[in-house]
């Protein structure tokens, strides 16, 4: 089932993607398929599970800021479909981690007089349990209730340091980005959130970085300012996030190029020029043909020119690149 989630999301996004690229109308035969596939999705049997797992909810994002109207308006109902459906299933957890207060009376007999215990346990605010007891005849005191932890950022003070004034900077910085996180979460994220640890983490990537990489003056700087500029970067939630709920380990962190470290934003941005260079070079390639096979669906002309060229594997078919000779509109169709 998730693969199916997955491959029907995928299907989406890339015919969404290269309408955005191709500046074709609404009607155009990439957006229609990217609609089908999104209205798929809406009835598919999604589970809180399922999009834990797969992360497809963080991915649809992109597509409720898409430059196309019916394309955006579809992804933006499907998103909050997703998030009502997570929001219920917190909720629902919560209500089931604390459970009903349970009373217990106990009688004791002593040698000269009667006296009863009695013990009452109850949850309170942050499902500590106290304990209250007395005799007959005696009020019972109750005991001060802890208060909630705050949602603020952690006090440093509470950092383990190393003894070393450069790698505790580099913790204190980290711990600051990591704090961020809560934030800067929505609703579908805030529910893994609200559980990590910023400290944690934070001393478990320094020290990582400090183990495999050296001190931060080293060889390895460059790749240390890489590290903290991506994790500090305002524009760059999804990383400290990934990296919070541990999606991205800190074995796996220092491993990352700049390019996979980008955030989602940037990346899509990036495929976006990639695409567009490839469009757009020609050269070494095969020459153009005119044909009045394709219809061009910005203007509606069958003027149009077009090449061929193996962009995938080899047992994959062509992709065929055609221009619009009236007005110069891009498209692409396998």
């Amino acid at each position: 089932m998730e693969s199916e989630l997955v491959e029907l999301f995928e299907a989406a996004k890339k015919a969404a993607d290269a309408a955005a690229i191709d500046g074709v109308a609404s009607s155009g035969p990439e957006v229609s398929r990217s609609l089908d596939a999104l209205k798929q999705l809406k009835k598919f049997p999604i589970t809180y599970d399922m999009l834990v797992a797969t992360q497809v909810g963080k991915k649809l994002r992109s597509l409720s800021k898409h430059p196309i109207d019916e394309i955006k308006t579809v992804a933006t109902d499907l998103l909050d479909i997703w998030k009502k459906l997570v929001i219920e299933e917190t909720s629902k957890s919560k209500k089931d981690a604390n459970p009903a207060p349970v009373k217990v009376q106990k009688l004791q007999r002593g040698d000269s007089a009667k006296s009863i215990k009695v013990e009452r346990k109850e949850p309170v605010n942050n499902g500590v349990k106290i304990e209250h007891r007395g005799q007959t005849g005696v009020k019972d005191e109750k005991a001060p209730a802890k208060a909630p932890p705050t949602n603020g950022a952690p006090k440093l003070t509470a950092m383990v340091k190393c003894n070393d004034p450069v790698r505790d900077k580099i913790r204190e910085l980290l711990v600051d980005a990591m704090s961020k996180v809560h934030d800067e979460s929505d609703d579908y994220d805030r529910a893994r959130v609200v559980g990590c640890d910023p400290i944690r983490v934070a001393v478990a990537v320094e020290s990582h970085m400090f183990e495999k990489l050296g001190r931060s003056t080293g060889a390895q700087k460059v790749k240390y300012r890489s590290i903290m500029f991506n994790l500090r970067d305002s524009n760059n939630p999804d990383l400290r996030r990934r990296v919070l709920t541990g999606e991205v380990s800190p074995e796996k962190l220092i491993t990352l190029s700049g390019e996979e470290m980008a955030s989602d934003k940037r990346k899509q941005e990036t495929n976006q020029i990639k695409e567009k260079f490839l469009f757009d070079c020609e050269r070494g390639q095969a020459p153009k043909a005119s044909t009045d096979q394709f219809k061009c669906g910005r203007c509606g002309q069958r003027k149009c020119t077009y090449y061929q060229m193996q962009t995938r594997s080899a047992d994959e078919p062509m992709t065929t690149y055609v221009t619009c000779v009236n007005c110069d509109n891009h498209w692409k169709f396998c």
